[in-house]
């Protein structure tokens, strides 16, 4: 027989329990998110509010931005999650592939030189899209609510339409001369117009069809024969071998330790990672060269483009799908070869090509930044390259196909649209992944994401986060301020150029001071980068989207 006292005891703390759950349920638990549309932000938010985590937020904000973000936003192509759950760091390669019939010389004419925009427009420079399966590997892994949940809101605005984005109507238009007949293009979209609802119908029944069947649906389904039917008609490499064969890997993300903080970013097949890492730690290794240089300054800028000289020179050398080529990721982000680069960074000159050697021996990509109410992130990032990609729709299916394929090496030392070289590391294989710039990035710190962030942007992506990074923690300013910043850019090739976003341009001083270091400034072609971050100062959440471009970012009080 139990005591008086025993159950006074039992008594006391049931009652305890019931008061401390009732505290709870009154208290509000924060979510932040930072989205590059307006109608996927109101997605992640109502999926969070439906209690779904950041992962389930993630899914249905990309296949929302497969509706309404047309021009980078997609099924029918690829992209990196970088996954921070329950205190573990997971990072999902959804990578396109080149297809089995693509070979090393197939963009190339009889005399050896690349055909003009063959690996941009049509449909053989798509790869097999990644994005279904990415997808649904996360959700199958991470999920709480059901797949059709997470679907269901991208269903009903492609079913029921959206009002497109000024900017969106503008760039649906400037591109139909750029595909001219060589693509579908102009025929599926001459009806999308600024301030006029834009409805698909065939994407909305695709999406319908993978909400049902999961990602079997776009890879040996029905959705699979209508992509083999449109590469038959227009004479694409990609057949229902492709698609079937076609799988999502879990990667270990790269990993590194800078100043408090633990950097995760995104792996080979992606140069971001890397890139990310090494300038910010070349950056503290040469601390006393950037000791009172003022942010933007023509020195500032100079120093950060001669680190990334350096990255570049190892990206174009090593960097490739780790499945084809070997690569010594422990020696490139190792403390004492960072060190050994940071070195070799001259403050007062541009350094000379041949000085610059590698030291061992895409604009239209989106990006959304997911905080949960629990603290587990998601930092996406995924493209169909180009703007609008191939220009190829798949008839029937509703949605573009992407030109990841000028991600390749076409031929060694040819620049890809971005301008970037590559060597025999990325040149183009069978089943291979192309070489990357995307940088999905977590700062953790006591085990708990501090800073999501990502960006578009080709090869300006690395460049742009680690600016972005640096203006937040070593400038002190607010998010929204970091990611509106003026951003410049330099990639090795040419040795004297720094491009600048044009709607951002640095000043008028720094100009000057660069061109007598030698520097010619031109604005870029095109306003790189979109950055999306969350950064937690506290127990403060703070999200931001960057001004240039039609983003969402706001803290979500969840019950």
């Amino acid at each position: 027989m139990k005591s008086h006292k025993t159950s006074y005891c039992v008594f006391t703390f049931v009652i305890a329990c019931f008061l401390s759950a009732c505290s709870d349920s009154n208290s509000t638990r924060q979510a932040a998110i930072a989205v590059s549309d307006q109608y996927a932000a109101s997605v992640a938010e109502e999926i969070l509010l439906a209690g779904g985590n950041a992962v389930d937020a993630a899914v249905a904000t990309g296949f929302a931005l497969a509706v309404t973000y047309i021009d980078a936003g997609n099924i029918g192509g690829g992209g990196f999650m970088l996954i921070h759950m329950d205190g573990n760091a997971y990072f999902l390669d959804y990578r396109e592939t080149a297809p089995m019939k693509a070979h090393r010389d197939m963009f190339l004419d009889e005399n050896g030189n690349v055909v003009k925009n063959s690996t941009l427009i049509g449909p053989r420079a798509a790869g097999v899209p990644g994005t279904v399966a990415g997808f649904w590997a996360a959700h199958q892994k991470f999920g709480n609510l059901s797949w059709k949940q997470v679907l269901a809101p991208a269903i009903k605005l492609a079913r029921d339409g959206f009002i497109p984005a000024n900017k969106l109507a503008r760039d649906v238009q400037s591109h139909f001369d750029w595909f001219g007949t060589s693509t579908n293009f102009k025929e599926h979209f001459s009806k999308l117009k600024a301030g006029e609802r834009f409805k698909q119908p065939a994407l909305a029944a695709t999406l319908a069809r993978i909400a049902k069947n999961g990602h079997d649906e776009f890879y040996t389904g029905e959705t699979s024969k209508l992509i083999v039917n449109q590469m038959e008609q227009d004479g694409g490499l990609i057949d229902a071998a492709d698609l079937a064969a076609y799988q999502a890997i879990w990667r270990e993300p790269l990993s590194a330790n800078w100043r408090e903080y633990e950097i995760l970013s995104a792996p080979p097949p992606s140069s971001g990672g890397f890139g990310v890492i090494q300038l910010l730690k070349m950056k503290d290794y040469l601390a006393q060269a950037f000791e009172n240089v003022e942010h933007n300054s023509p020195q500032y800028v100079h120093l950060v483009a001669e680190m990334e000289k350096r990255v570049f020179a190892d990206r174009a050398e090593y960097l490739g799908d780790p499945a084809f080529v070997d690569i010594d990721m422990t020696a490139l982000i190792s403390d004492a070869y960072i060190k050994r680069r940071a070195s070799e960074v001259n403050p007062d000159a541009i350094s000379k090509m041949e000085e610059v050697t590698p030291g061992l021996e895409s604009p239209n990509t989106t990006h959304y930044s997911i905080l949960d109410g629990d603290g587990n992130a998601v930092s996406n990032t995924y493209t169909i390259n180009w703007a609008f990609g191939s220009g190829v729709v798949v008839s029937g299916g509703g949605f573009l196909l992407n030109n990841e394929m000028d991600d390749f090496s076409a031929k060694p030392g040819v620049p890809n649209i971005f301008g970037v070289v590559g060597n025999t590391a990325n040149e183009v294989q069978p089943g291979k992944r192309m070489l990357s710039s995307m940088s999905p990035t977590l700062l953790i710190k006591d085990n708990e994401p501090h800073m999501v962030i990502g960006t578009p942007g080709g090869s300006t992506i690395f460049t742009s986060v680690f600016q972005i990074i640096t203006n937040i923690i070593d400038f002190n300013m607010s998010p929204m301020d970091a990611a509106g910043a003026t951003r410049f850019h330099h990639q090795l090739l040419p040795p004297d150029l720094i491009t600048q976003s044009p709607m951002r341009p640095l000043s008028d001083q720094t100009i000057r001071g660069l061109g007598e270091k030698g520097y010619r400034v031109e604005p870029h072609g095109w306003a790189f980068g979109d950055i999306q971050v969350i950064w937690r100062d506290g127990n403060k959440l703070i999200p931001a989207s960057d001004s240039r471009n039609r983003g969402v970012s706001k803290v979500i009080a969840l019950p």
